[in-house]
């Protein structure tokens, strides 16, 4: 850079020619050279402000822009970023066949309590003492007063309780939220629903788990976020499962039952439409399970599906429809019920005499024990047992509970002859009221063996043949008759034709041997019995119909009243129309369209 002087010489010596002042040349020079230093500052600075003015604009057009986005998007809880695996709280809802709701998510909090933070740990043990009263205070005030840093209070509370807590106005109580698990009905369906209980959690959230029934058996289904919250839809009918629950409890304390357990069951498709076990529990306040004790005496105990019992006379139904199969017999074929039957040192007897010989059909309708057992010698233990495979008995039923793998039946250690004649007339082999309602659904649907299911929709193959359908007929035929003139006769329901089996069963003592008056009275159903939608199978434990002069334990009188009970009120919910057979009499014509 070449500077200008400020006194340059050609200008000084021209000026002093002319007799001026080269100082004045001097100060000249210095005002332009201050001008346009000053002119190029005041352009930097014009430049500097421009842009300055431009980022401004620039920055409140982004935030606006933002702030109009938030404002018309949907709110989204933030999330925090972490290391460990995230807390999945949310659960899917489970209703009915009709879309009611079973289960669902309520949204509540829980307290815990920071006692680093307390002002006056004391006070505060006292007035939560008010709040939550199964709380001591003397345990609470020693634990705010020790070396803990941290202490759980309550996993979950209500609103009312939340404004309590507020109200004690301490800053060592916080509250975390908490998305509960809520049964809108309580203890309706509790056995299937089961229950759930919190996993993982923090004070932020928590993991909602199943413990029990479907919430365990479809628990990484109902968490599973690629469901997108889709609801789990089960095969009851919310308003049958009621009507079935409170027959039931009703009939239990008619006939002064210990317990109780029904199936209702689509015969052709295998959905439970309701099932119940009695005692039940609200699945809101689960209790604790018992350490002490028989398991089938608990509230938890599913009787329908966990209890294996020896299932009595609704055994003989099977004898009689294998060897119908079979070709051995026909319903008219005579058989010898001239007893006692003696097989060694065993005797089979019948509940009444029924004379030297009885027809098939008779055999089911009188309900003979020596009839069965004679037929069940026909077939042979090995055919029996591989038919009673055909109709699930040797094995846990599929159904989708937790509970269900492991209810096992119980079967002979060795399936001798003895066995064969004693398993034909229910004695023998234990299982559950939900393999004998398969199994009947199995002989009612036209021969196809029936996979019971809780999950409406789920696909099913049809089941292999297990019987022929002209055989399946000839059975309901005589599971009619069965209610029109033998031992179920209390079961006739007008205008739904229900054809049935009873089966009174001695229980067995824990030491061995059976008890004298301690009997499982069960009533196994099929209706209509001219065209089989439904069946039903209803079990008292320990009934005494007492009304008359002598105590009465037998299924007739007591499952069997509450069974036609049950079936009068959940036919006309199931959308089965009574019929009736046309009555011409004087003064009266029939009138066909």
């Amino acid at each position: 850079m070449i500077r200008t002087p400020l006194r340059p010489l050609a200008r000084v010596l021209s000026a002093r020619e002319r007799g001026e002042n080269p100082d004045t040349i001097e100060r000249e020079n210095r005002r332009q050279r201050r001008e346009a230093v000053s002119d190029a500052a005041r352009g930097r600075a014009e430049i500097r402000l421009l842009l300055l003015g431009a980022a401004f604009v620039a920055g409140f057009a982004t935030i606006g822009v933002r702030m109009a986005a938030l404002a018309v998007s949907q709110p989204i809880e933030p999330q925090i970023a972490s290391s460990g695996d995230a807390i999945l709280a949310s659960r899917a809802d489970i209703l009915d066949r009709n879309g009611r709701v079973l289960a669902t998510n309520l949204l509540t909090h829980s307290l815990y309590a920071q006692p680093q933070e307390m002002i006056d740990p004391a006070r505060v043990a006292r007035e939560l003492v008010v709040i939550f009263p199964d709380l001591d205070a003397a345990r609470l005030t020693a634990d705010f007063t020790g070396s803990r840093k941290f202490i759980w209070i309550r996993k979950k509370i209500s609103p009312v309780q939340m404004q309590a807590v507020h109200d004690i106005g301490d800053p060592g109580l916080l509250f975390g939220p908490r998305e509960m698990r809520l049964y809108p009905n309580g203890e309706l369906a509790a056995h299937v629903l089961g229950g759930a209980s919190f996993g993982r959690e923090d004070v932020a959230s928590a993991e909602v788990v199943g413990v029990a029934g479907v919430e365990k058996a479809f628990d990484g289904w109902l968490r599973d976020p690629a469901n997108n919250g889709a609801p789990l839809r089960l095969t009851l009918d919310l308003t049958v499962q009621a009507t079935l629950e409170e027959v039931l409890a009703d009939g239990m304390k008619l006939m002064k039952a210990k317990a109780a357990s029904a199936v209702l069951m689509h015969v052709g498709s295998g959905e439970i439409i309701a099932i119940a076990s009695l005692p039940d529990f609200d699945p809101n306040a689960r209790p604790v399970p018992p350490t002490t004790g028989e398991a089938g005496d608990s509230p938890l105990f599913n009787r329908a599906v966990q209890g294996v019992y020896e299932l009595g006379s609704t055994f003989k139904v099977f004898a009689v429809a294998q060897a119908l199969e079979l070709g051995l017999v026909t319903p008219a074929t005579m058989i010898d019920t001239r007893g006692p039957l003696v097989w060694g040192k065993y005797r089979i007897n019948d509940f009444h005499d029924y004379g030297a010989r009885l027809s098939v059909t008779d055999v089911i309708v009188q309900s003979s024990n020596i009839g069965a057992a004679r037929i069940a010698m026909l077939i042979g233990a090995e055919r029996q047992r591989a038919f009673m495979d055909a109709l699930g008995f040797l094995s846990p039923t599929p159904v989708e509970l937790a509970e269900a793998p492991g209810a096992r039946p119980l079967l002979p250690p060795n399936w001798s002859e003895l066995s064969t004649m004693t398993i034909a007339y229910g004695h023998g082999l234990s299982a559950s009221p939900l393999h004998l309602a398969t199994a009947y659904a199995t002989l009612a649907n036209g021969g196809h063996r029936v996979t019971p299911t809780l999950v409406l929709g789920a696909a099913r193959p049809v089941g292999e043949a297990v019987i022929s359908p002209a055989n399946s007929e000839a059975m309901m035929s005589m599971l009619r008759q069965v209610v029109t003139r033998g031992t179920a006769s209390f079961a006739e329901v007008p205008g739904y034709a229900v054809g049935g089996k009873t089966g009174t069963a001695d229980k067995p003592k824990p030491g061995g041997g059976y008890y004298d008056e301690k009997v499982l009275a069960t009533f196994a159903a099929v209706f209509p019995a001219h065209a089989p939608e439904y069946v039903l199978v209803l079990s008292l434990d320990e009934p005494v119909e007492d009304s008359g002069s002598v105590d009465r334990r037998t299924a007739g009188w007591t499952a069997v009243p509450v069974g036609a009970e049950l079936i009068r009120r959940a036919a006309p919910l199931l959308g089965l129309r009574p019929t009736y057979a046309p009555v011409a009499g004087p003064g009266l014509s029939l009138a066909r369209n």
